[in-house]
């Protein structure tokens, strides 16, 4: 043990290779020399050159001698050294050979929520203390062990715990005793089992890493002071600034071998000064803190999230006064959806990249892969090619495949729920296998994944490099799917539970996240634009949607192909029956996607020619898209419980989610037959009176509230000047609007401070506000649920009244509605103009529309109807 500086780590390396070398059964007068580069200062030059990096290592023997020598650059390098010997057939003979490796990504890790499908009683989002009754796996430490030693046989080397705010249930403040949120019982429980995930962590070489979003507050501390536990245009404060250092500081001196993870976007306002000085004042103090009071000198690794916030800014500020830190940003947002990234979000990564310290990319999310396998080698190799090759990243952080708000267990139906760790062993060994070296070639990773395949399931190696293809074919079906008729990468979109047609044809309506096809899908078209095109005889560019509908059908064809013929397998046979079964439901789900978006594609002619025949020849591959939908209904029926995790208001597309609503295929089965019968009855309806009037929408009902801050009101109408500070007037305006009373704006008072009204109401009412349609920063930011999870905590997410007013030489309107109960309320936008443009009776625009005040095109959305009172 002489110069080990890691003494459980090195321990636990040459324990567990005296346990596992027998299986070997090559025993006989073996002998190994195991050490680190520390403990060897007369190593040639040579072998020093392959071990100047961390975590890398050689194993050798010398030409004449028996004795096998291991030598790791540090315990790391040890420890996956002797994984290398034990896999590793080239010493098995008496030859002399030489062999260095080590890793290309220098953090390669994986993620587990501590969170749920729904909300606890009394809390917001991602607000769950540590307890035996939300989390009763968090104190198994069976179940710990088991996914560590699954992190070790994949190489990783950090375990992240995402969380609100942890600290309220891993540390006392002596300052702040009410801020603990579990009983004297469940702390005692969080501090053992904690301490015991810490130490075995330590031992196989992987960190632990704590997240947490900021600023969140524990109830009891929020309570105790009058504060919400999260206002997302929260002023800092110094008694907030003072418990959170202090928190971070009790938890960093409590617990070695931890890390932290920061979010500082999304429960605070987005970008601007206050990250910077919550990062370099607040929370690297507390880490800072933490280490003086336990003596420790090296610095825990502390990641930037490049979420919702200005990373290289807050970097800028924040290297200078802390070393270790490193950045992170979504790989494909919160998706799989490409290996050609591209864009304004490459130029993020490569940005996060150049600054000197280690990018990690996060895999994150995988809101279109749910609830589905997912494991195909060739897309996961060519994705960590880009982030190498596109973004220049260094590091991974992997989220679990599906039912990430649901860990352990996946959403398979089955008398034993299976737990994710065994289910998706694929997806784990797959990224943690290129994460370690990229570069490989391709026919010996197909020769590799297929003996992988062999030995799981005890099938032919033939047979199983034909199911190896099928999972490569299906393996292209959603993140097509996703980039190409989408509406986001973020998880308010449960793909697989398919789309609307107003969806598919009008995704501006749904807030369509652009980032999606600019950056995270090869150069291509959307459907609105590709059937532009075709109207207009103008050439195709990249990626169509016409060609991904043909392609996702293919490669469902194929994958089912592959498999029709396979044998029965001799292990894990229940588990092979599944697989096949998804891979028969991508074969369903890509045929629903395909008819549906060319129908789409067809009827759209009708927004150019008002011809009814284009509508007539979209009806027969509408119909087909539902035929395929009831095969899938009837498939998931019996094999999944639900396709989405999180089963929240969050959940807004192909239906809003809220309280655990429309999270089966048998729940929106209904819906596409509603919209398909209303299709049909509108084609009627425009054949019998070739085509109808638009009705002219009746005047909004305005709300009665009483303002406490003496807000000046303007009659809304054409020629209305809604600025104190600004000469400009509106001109253009929905009729409906007309009647209503805008609140006079300070557009330079609202750049500098936000906008915040208090009123009393004695009846529930909506205010309407105006968000200019440009991402100016001299604009409000739209409430975008992709970056705040708060952002539909009034019913705001949705513009309710899309393209509804213009004012003199500025961009559109669209109008959000915040829903307001009965009493005293207060109303908080962001920094930035947006206008305040009356307050209307709670029943009042209860659907989507688009007023189109300049004329720009009718959106057809009228022609599917509603379902229960929801407009389609």
């Amino acid at each position: 043990m002489d110069g080990i500086s890691n003494r459980e780590r090195f321990q636990y390396a040459i324990d567990f290779l005296k346990k596992e070398l027998p299986a070997s059964g090559r025993l006989d007068n073996l002998k190994i020399a195991i050490s680190t580069m520390g403990q060897k200062p007369s190593l040639s030059d040579s072998i020093k050159r392959k071990l100047t990096s961390k975590e890398h290592f050689v194993f050798y023997r010398e030409p004449g001698e028996e004795t096998i020598r291991l030598i790791g650059a540090d315990e790391s390098g040890v420890l996956y050294g002797c994984l290398e010997l034990l896999t590793n057939t080239v010493w098995h003979s008496k030859q002399s050979f030489f062999i260095a490796d080590g890793p290309k990504m220098v953090m390669r890790g994986t993620s587990i929520g501590l969170q749920k499908t729904s909300y606890l009683p009394g809390h917001d989002i991602y607000e769950y203390p540590y307890t035996p009754e939300s989390f009763p796996w968090f104190y198994d430490k069976e179940l710990w062990l088991r996914y560590l030693d699954m992190m070790v046989d994949n190489r990783y080397n950090a375990l992240y715990l995402w969380n609100g705010h942890p600290f309220s249930s891993l540390v006392k403040l002596k300052d702040y005793p009410y801020a603990l949120e579990v009983d004297e019982a469940t702390f005692k429980k969080n501090e053992e089992i904690y301490t015991f995930l810490t130490k075995e962590a330590n031992k196989r070489g992987i960190w632990i890493i704590q997240m947490f979003y900021n600023i969140i507050l524990p109830k009891p501390f929020a309570d105790h002071h009058g504060l919400k536990t999260q206002e997302r245009n929260r002023v800092i404060t110094p008694l907030i600034s003072d418990y959170t250092r202090k928190s971070i500081a009790a938890f960093v001196a409590k617990y070695p071998n931890v890390g932290l993870l920061i979010t500082l976007g999304e429960a605070m306002e987005g970008v601007g000064q206050d990250d910077i000085d919550w990062f370099t004042k607040t929370i690297i103090p507390g880490v800072k803190g933490g280490l003086q009071a336990s003596g420790i000198a090296a610095e825990p690794p502390i990641i930037l999230r490049a979420h919702d916030t200005d990373a290289p800014a807050v970097m800028k500020a924040a290297l200078p006064i802390y070393k270790n830190l490193y950045t992170m940003a979504k790989y494909n947002g919160e998706a799989l959806t490409t290996y050609t990234p591209r864009g304004k979000w490459a130029e993020l990564h490569r940005s996060l990249s150049a600054n000197g310290t280690v990018h990690i990319q996060n895999v994150h999310i995988l809101a279109n892969l749910e609830p589905f396998r997912y494991g195909s080698p060739d897309f996961i190799q060519k994705s960590v090619r880009a982030m190498h090759d596109i973004h220049h990243s260094n590091g991974i952080h992997i989220y679990p495949q599906a039912s990430y708000w649901d860990w352990p267990y996946s959403a398979d139906k089955v008398a034993n729920r299976l737990l994710q760790v065994d289910r998706d062993w694929m997806w784990y060994k797959a990224w943690a296998r290129y994460a370690w070296q990229g570069d490989r070639d391709l026919s010996q990773e197909k020769s590799y994944w297929s003996a992988e395949l062999a030995h799981y399931y005890g099938i032919p190696e033939t047979e199983a490099r034909q199911l190896l293809a099928a999972i490569e074919e299906i393996g292209e079906i959603s993140p097509k799917i996703l980039r190409r008729f989408g509406i986001t990468d973020g998880n308010r979109q449960t793909s697989s539970l398919g789309m609307l047609m107003t969806q598919l044809i009008n995704p501006y309506r749904y807030g369509l996240f652009t980032l999606l096809y600019e950056s995270e899908a090869p150069e291509g078209e959307m459907i609105v634009d590709y059937a532009e095109k075709e109207y207009r005889a103008e050439p195709h560019l990249g990626e169509t949607p016409m060609q991904v509908a043909e392609e996702i059908v293919q490669h469902g064809d194929k994958a089912v192909d592959m498999i029709r013929t396979m044998s029965k397998p001799t292990r894990n046979s229940a588990e092979f029956d599944r697989l096949l079964d998804d891979i028969r439901i991508h074969q369903l789900l890509a045929k629903h996607y395909s008819y549906k978006v060319k129908a789409a594609i067809q009827l759209l002619q009708y927004k150019y020619t008002h011809d009814v025949h284009a509508l007539q020849k979209a009806l027969p591959d509408l119909e087909q898209s539902v035929a395929a939908y009831r095969k899938l209904t009837a498939m998931t029926n019996s094999a999944y419980l639900y396709a989405n995790s999180m089963q929240t208001k969050q959940r807004k597309i192909p239906m809003r989610g809220v309280d655990a609503t429309f999270i089966h295929w048998k729940e929106m089965l209904p819906v596409f037959e509603t919209e398909l019968n209303n299709f049909k009855h509108a084609i009627d309806s425009l054949s019998a009176h070739h085509g109808s009037a638009s009705k002219e929408k009746g005047k909004l009902k305005p709300g009665t509230i009483t303002f406490l801050d003496n807000q000046h009101l303007i009659p809304l109408k054409k020629g209305a000047k809604l600025y104190a500070d600004q000469e400009l007037v509106v001109t253009h305006l929905a009729n409906e609007l007309e009647g209503l009373h805008a609140i006079l704006v300070d557009a330079e008072k609202q750049k500098l401070q936000g906008t915040q009204i208090r009123f009393e109401n004695k009846k529930p009412v909506k205010i309407l506000v105006g968000y200019f349609n440009s991402t100016d920063k001299v604009f409000a930011p739209k409430p975008v649920l992709e970056i705040d999870a708060s952002a539909n905590d009034f019913g705001q997410a949705e513009a309710k009244v899309r393209n509804a007013l213009r004012i003199q030489y500025m961009p559109m309107l669209d109008i959000h509605t915040y829903s307001f109960p009965a009493g005293q309320n207060e109303l908080k936008i962001p920094k930035g103009e947006a206008l305040l443009l009356g307050v209307v009776e709670a029943g009042e625009l209860p659907n989507p529309y688009n007023a189109d005040v300049d004329n720009q095109g009718d959106d057809l959305d009228d022609l599917f109807g509603y379902f229960n009172g929801t407009k389609l």
